[in-house]
């Protein structure tokens, strides 16, 4: 039997937290005084363990606990001393807060944000853009207020809401805030700590014409689209140049009414020809052309891939807990390993879609292949083995 090329001394979940600093979470922890009242199951143990069970796809404490005791023998590479028992589990993700995961993941995003940034190949329309969103993620049990009505036939099932702010040059989420799902998203703008000349973009969910006004005094600038009943006068419309692209239909200066206070504004108007349908865009900023406020707009797909690449890949429909605390553990571990994965990805420098490579990893978690290797070149062996045989065969033939 031949010898992988790519076998590691390591197995592959031991190389992926090699990209978690063990001294960022010890000086975490420290800080946030999380292994107060712990004697064994620390604050690592407790990422290690829920990083495990996330990668793996595990769906319940049993679950996590049995495979976790099956590879007793190789826990030794995580940094743990002794498999996690699943009261062990369930009473950490019931009373260790969820605050320390919330900073261990801020600090890794500290270390990599740069990196991400300077090797995002995707070009944006301004600089320092951020967009801004939410997703609810639905609950079985009303542990969070859902949003809506009661429907006839029963209750309805509690819901979070991830309220998310993402640089366009990264990917990755810069600031995330949790609450129920009847919440509104507008009550989030607040959180902003936006510099000043910067952009940000939000859908007409968002709407909070104080805040703009806010802003505008800042000289922060925003793109959103229009809600369909908003009341306004119009001032002043602006020509368009012949260079601007032919779907603006309209620019132009409008005033908004809003606690008797005048809110001056700037709307475009823009059909696509591909959705046969008019968006109208309002924003505080005069200085850009027309189509580049359009642009703006549409880079806010951005972070519906981010919620989609993070749903799809990470098993947010189990949780390993029935309180607020337990399932905000469970995402914050998650959002730490979407970091790490889209580290990896572009470290790899190879085009791999990243649901596949995820695949890879969450299969092989315990196996031991040199993962950048297999990243890199995964049919190298193949090849080689190939190309051997072929030159064996060569020798039998006259």
């Amino acid at each position: 039997m031949n010898k992988s090329k790519n076998f590691s001394g390591q197995p592959i979940i031991s190389q992926v937290l090699k990209f978690i600093p063990a001294s960022v979470i010890t000086r975490t922890a420290k800080k946030q005084m999380s292994d107060r009242y712990y004697k064994r199951f620390k604050t690592y143990d407790h990422l290690v363990t829920m990083i495990f069970a996330t990668l793996s796809g595990s769906s319940s404490l049993r679950e996590v606990s049995s495979i976790m005791l099956a590879c007793e023998g190789k826990i030794n590479h995580l940094g743990l001393s002794n498999y996690p028992k699943r009261s062990t589990l369930s009473d950490a993700n019931k009373k260790r807060s969820s605050s320390v995961f919330a900073a261990i993941y801020q600090s890794i995003y500290n270390q990599y944000k740069h990196f991400l940034s300077d090797s995002n190949p995707r070009i944006v329309p301004v600089k320092d853009l951020k967009i801004v969103d939410s997703s609810t993620i639905g609950l079985f049990s009303d542990v969070l207020k859902g949003a809506g009505r009661n429907p006839l036939n029963g209750k309805k099932k509690g819901g979070i809401k991830m309220h998310t702010m993402i640089d366009s040059r990264e990917d990755v989420p810069c600031l995330v805030r949790f609450s129920s799902a009847a919440t509104h998203d507008h009550t989030f703008l607040k959180d902003l700590a936006l510099k000043k000349g910067s952009f940000v973009v939000f859908d007409k969910g968002y709407v909070d014409y104080q805040q703009y006004h806010n802003w505008t005094l800042d000289d922060i600038y925003f793109v959103t689209r229009q809600k369909e009943n908003a009341v306004y006068q119009s001032l002043e419309e602006f020509s368009i140049d012949e260079h601007i692209h032919s779907g603006v239909l309209k620019d132009e200066r409008i005033e908004i009414l809003k606690d008797k206070h005048a809110i001056t504004l700037r709307r475009v108007a823009f059909y696509h020809a591909e959705q046969d349908r008019v968006y109208e865009f309002i924003s505080n900023n005069f200085e850009l052309p027309a189509d580049k406020i359009a642009e703006i707009y549409k880079q806010r797909w951005q972070i519906e891939i981010l919620f989609k690449r993070l749903k799809q890949n990470f098993p947010l429909k189990y949780f390993l807990g029935d309180n607020q605390n337990a399932i905000e553990i469970q995402i914050w571990v998650s959002l730490i390993i979407g970091l790490i994965m889209l580290v990896i990805q572009r470290k790899a420098k190879r085009k791999w879609a990243f649901s596949n490579m995820m695949s890879v990893i969450r299969y092989h978690l315990m196996t031991y292949i040199d993962l950048f290797k297999f990243l890199k070149k995964p049919d190298g062996h193949w090849i080689d083995l190939n190309n051997i045989n072929q030159k064996q065969l060569s020798l039998f033939q006259t």
